[in-house]
């Protein structure tokens, strides 16, 4: 069983690696965790899928993501996307934890406006860490949802399925959304410190001179030292100030260039380079999409 990387490719060879017996549905699954058993064989292998997950499960799952590993002391649903390196470190016995576990291939939804939205759900490249925690009514009604799309692959599939399996899972996709959202606000007090530690290494990145060296800082430098996924830090300042990270940093960028055009010595192309602009003309462009004039016309008004 030990090989470098797994790659699942279609649900019918997810039934097969783990043992489920045969699909009811070609192009989603949704299984028991309670009944599934992970052997010692197991442990250690890592694999990607072909297949988006979304799974609930109410204690220590023992799963390791990229290169961390997160137990979870109570209930919490999480989403993965195609192509993210996991791999299994403990073992699991039978009823030894609840919850279920929902797969399904992005050509379920190909054809439906999910299937052109599906990107726009940032929580699918969050990390494991930054999963869903979920009140009692919370988990009770994303369950419901579950129940839906697995009631209809159970017992009734015709050409009415993919549009009814769709629709029940953008439900409970926009349900996420919005219990993230409340997340986002319960944690108001550990937010507004992220976001204090985010301007502190924005200031401190220009300071360093940075952005002369390396050029604009980027999403990844600010999750790496934050450590959180970039789209959970850009969803996370967005919701407690209003702008991405890229918002900010371009806000910021605008600022500094409007200090540097006050002064008569400096030319645009010198304060473009300085603010990490390789090409003067991406500046520029920039500076007038954010206050409607060029640098060369702010700086004769002022």
């Amino acid at each position: 069983m030990k090989q470098d990387i797994i790659n699942v490719k279609s649900i019918s060879q997810l039934h097969e690696i783990f043992g489920f017996g045969k699909p009811t549905h070609p192009l989603i699954s949704i299984i028991d965790v309670s009944t599934w058993e992970i052997p010692e064989q197991f442990i250690g292998v890592k694999y990607t899928s072909e297949l988006y997950i979304v799974g609930l499960k109410d204690k220590s799952c023992g799963l390791q993501y990229g290169r961390n590993l997160y137990d979870f002391d109570e209930g919490v649903l999480f989403f993965t996307a195609p192509d993210q390196v996991q791999s299994v470190s403990k073992g699991q016995q039978i009823n030894e934890i609840q919850g279920w576990m929902l797969f399904f291939h992005h050509d379920l939804i190909r054809n439906t406006p999910l299937g052109r939205t599906i990107e726009d759900y940032q929580f699918f490249t969050y990390d494991v860490h930054e999963a869903l925690h979920l009140s009692d009514a919370e988990q009770e009604t994303i369950t419901g949802c579950k129940l839906m799309i697995q009631n209809e692959i159970s017992e009734r599939i015709d050409n009415h399925s993919q549009a009814v399996i769709a629709s029940s899972l953008e439900l409970l996709f926009n349900l996420s959304r919005r219990y993230y959202e409340r997340q986002f606000n319960t944690r108001s007090a550990q937010n507004s410190d992220v976001v204090s530690q985010f301007h502190s290494l924005l200031n401190s990145y220009f300071k360093s001179g940075k952005f002369v060296e390396t050029g604009i800082p980027s999403v990844e430098y600010f999750s790496d030292k934050i450590h959180l996924s970039g789209n959970y830090l850009s969803d996370l300042l967005k919701k407690e100030t209003g702008y991405t990270i890229k918002d900010h940093v371009n806000n910021f960028i605008i600022e500094k260039a409007k200090t540097l055009l006050l002064s008569e010595s400096e030319t645009v192309s010198g304060i473009a380079y300085s603010l990490g602009f390789n090409y003067p003309h991406y500046f520029n462009r920039l500076f007038k999409s954010k206050t409607g004039m060029t640098p060369q016309e702010y700086r004769k008004l002022n």
